[in-house]
């Protein structure tokens, strides 16, 4: 008996001797994510780390609870029910006004992947956003990127923001069945639901920012999209479990960034790829540019993010945001230097 205990001992020592030096003491070990959409490949990096191992490698138990839109996962934040997010940059932009510091860390997409499409039967009458009056349009969750991105689209071509109807209609299997059934008239989503509707032949594309150029057309520059934030409190009182989260999800995306389209398909659940293995992966390779390269949020996207939320809402119009503090590098500096 002596020896079994002698053993265990030793696998439990050489199990936290594998671990990264700051990941035996960190501050909080079990964390709770939120997340609004799991499936969609705007948040694709989460899952990586989630299915290759890279939280428990950094030490970390982490519950991911996904929501159904990013505005849900910022409210869960703003309510205690967990300690961080992957979610739309602007949120950080958002809080400030409202007196709630909460800060991102890392840049997960450097372009939104957002596409405003049109039911194919509307196609003849509706040419460009300005055509947008008195639709109904299907978002993620009203208050989400996906229903911001519409509303700037909408007051760029000289519309009121309530100029249409907005309704949530998830971020999976849901959103395409409201297009298929006709219950919405246009949509601003994310693959791989447009890329579903797509292949059915359901849209037309009107704004595509799946690409730099077409996210260039829109805002003039790159626009930060989903990073990982959290309350600046969190931060403070607990850098080396901040740092943990930053340095699994940067592996994510050093991966995603050399592995093929295939195997990252193969990497993820099935449910996630909406009964079309083959259109799974085309749309993996149609956004793979949209990954961060290097995790930063440049200065440059940080102001296009806060023109999008200064043009499509009156509480941002004489409001000076201080951008330094959305964004907190010093941990993604890090993990580069950690992660090679």
């Amino acid at each position: 008996m002596k020896r079994v205990y002698r053993a265990l001992a030793a696998l439990a020592l050489t199990a936290a001797a594998s671990l990264p030096a700051f990941a035996q003491d960190l501050e909080k070990k079990n964390i709770e994510l939120g997340v609004g959409g799991k499936p969609l490949l705007y948040y694709l990096p989460l899952t990586i780390a989630e299915q290759k191992g890279f939280f428990k490698e950094e030490g970390l138990t982490v519950t991911i609870n996904d929501f159904g839109g990013g505005a849900k996962s910022l409210q869960s934040l703003i309510g205690g029910s967990v300690d961080a997010v992957t979610g739309a940059y602007e949120h950080t932009l958002r809080m400030q006004t409202k007196g709630q510091a909460i800060t991102a860390v890392l840049e997960l997409g450097r372009f939104p992947g957002i596409v405003l499409a049109v039911r194919k039967d509307q196609a003849d009458k509706v040419k460009s956003a300005a055509d947008l009056k008195g639709m109904i349009i299907g978002v993620s969750a009203p208050g989400s990127s996906t229903h911001i991105f519409a509303q700037y689209l909408m007051v760029k071509a000289g519309l009121a923001t309530d100029a249409a109807s907005f309704v949530g209609v998830g971020s999976g299997a849901s959103a395409v069945a409201a297009m298929q059934k006709g219950e919405i008239q246009a949509i601003s989503h994310l693959d791989p639901v447009i890329a579903k509707l797509e292949a059915d032949k359901a849209v037309k594309v009107l704004v595509d920012t799946r690409t730099l150029e077409g996210t260039q057309a829109v805002f003039g520059a790159t626009n930060p999209a989903a990073v990982l934030y959290l309350k600046s409190d969190f931060i403070a009182k607990n850098p080396k479990t901040t740092q943990a989260l930053t340095n699994a999800l940067y592996k994510a995306l050093m991966w995603i960034a050399k592995a093929a389209p295939e195997d990252i398909t193969e990497t993820v659940p099935q449910d996630y790829w909406l009964g079309d293995k083959s259109l799974y992966t085309q749309a993996v390779a149609a956004n793979l540019a949209s990954y961060s390269r290097t995790g930063v949020i440049p200065e440059s996207g940080q102001k296009a993010a806060a023109e999008l939320l200064t043009t499509t809402d009156a509480e941002f119009k004489n409001v000076k945001l201080d951008l330094a503090k959305t964004f907190d590098g010093r941990f993604v500096a890090k993990a580069r230097e950690a992660v090679k």
